[in-house]
């Protein structure tokens, strides 16, 4: 498959420890699958049998997606060729799309508290202004930087409960799976979410650890862009990059303010039936 960053996380656990700890062709997990070609989106609903896409993205990402596929439909518009990565839909027939924004109103909030007086009346200005990037860069620089991809997946814990209770009652439904999980690269946000579910079915620390420093060899073919991109909002190249420390740290945090995964998933909602179907629907 070549949608970047691609891989069934059963595949590559089970691989890791030597042995079937989960169930696999259930859970995929990918960056953006939006420039797939045509018979690449043909694969996931025909040879990995997708029935559900939980996109983790925000809004805005989402429309600058679909400028930048404007951009190629009106640059591909004056070659003599096809192109069907261009011409092809942003959505897959025959998959059921759930978008959920994990980065959403309640995380934005909880990175603007972190900032001073001024800078968040700088930051409301710009974004009133249509200045998005500008207003970005003031949370990247006084922030975010600081905060660390650790950081900012541990305030991701505590201010996106309501959004991932939507992701563990999508994986509870049989009936929606196999199920791809995807942000742009799949790397923060959807491995922030692929380590609570492989937490939750009791996959040993170091194999969800493999699973999730994977992300970095598979996304070197966009390295450089990615770095242009965080550069622009202020963070350094740290961000492109998946810590080595970084599953350690986070279920750390959670077992320290929790006492457990399921003591966790219990505080945003997730019950302990839904947390029993998620676990016979992928455990082995």
């Amino acid at each position: 498959m070549a949608i970047l960053n691609f891989r069934d996380v059963a595949e590559t656990v089970n691989s890791h420890l030597g042995q079937k700890t989960l169930k696999t062709g259930r859970l995929y997990r990918s960056a953006r699958p939006d420039e797939a070609s045509v018979g690449e989106r043909k694969q996931l609903v025909d040879r990995y049998g997708v029935r559900s896409i939980i996109d983790l993205r925000t809004k805005s990402e989402h429309i600058e997606q679909a400028r930048k596929r404007d951009a190629r439909v009106k640059a591909s518009a004056a070659v003599p060729k096809s192109d069907d990565a261009v011409t092809g839909p942003l959505k897959i027939p025959g998959i059921t799309y759930h978008d959920i924004s994990l980065n959403g109103s309640g995380y934005s909030r909880s990175l603007i508290s972190k900032l001073s007086w001024w800078n968040t009346t700088k930051l409301i200005g710009l974004m009133a202004t249509g200045y998005r990037l500008e207003a970005i860069s003031i949370l990247g620089t006084n922030v975010m930087r600081e905060r660390g991809l650790h950081g900012l997946a541990i305030d991701t814990l505590h201010a996106s409960g309501a959004e991932f209770h939507q992701i563990f009652r999508i994986l509870a439904d049989e009936t929606n799976l196999p199920v791809m999980i995807h942000c742009t690269q799949g790397k923060d946000r959807t491995g922030i979410s692929i380590l609570l579910v492989l937490l939750l079915l009791g996959v040993p620390l170091e194999a969800i650890e493999y699973d999730y420093l994977l992300s970095e060899p598979e996304l070197l073919p966009e390295r450089e862009s990615k770095l242009e991109e965080i550069h622009a909002i202020g963070l350094t190249d740290d961000f492109a990059g998946c810590p080595p420390d970084f599953v350690t740290t986070v279920s750390g945090h959670i077992t320290e303010k929790f006492g457990s995964v399921e003591q966790y998933l219990l505080s945003i909602g997730v019950t302990e039936d839904l947390q029993s179907r998620v676990k016979l629907n992928f455990g082995s």
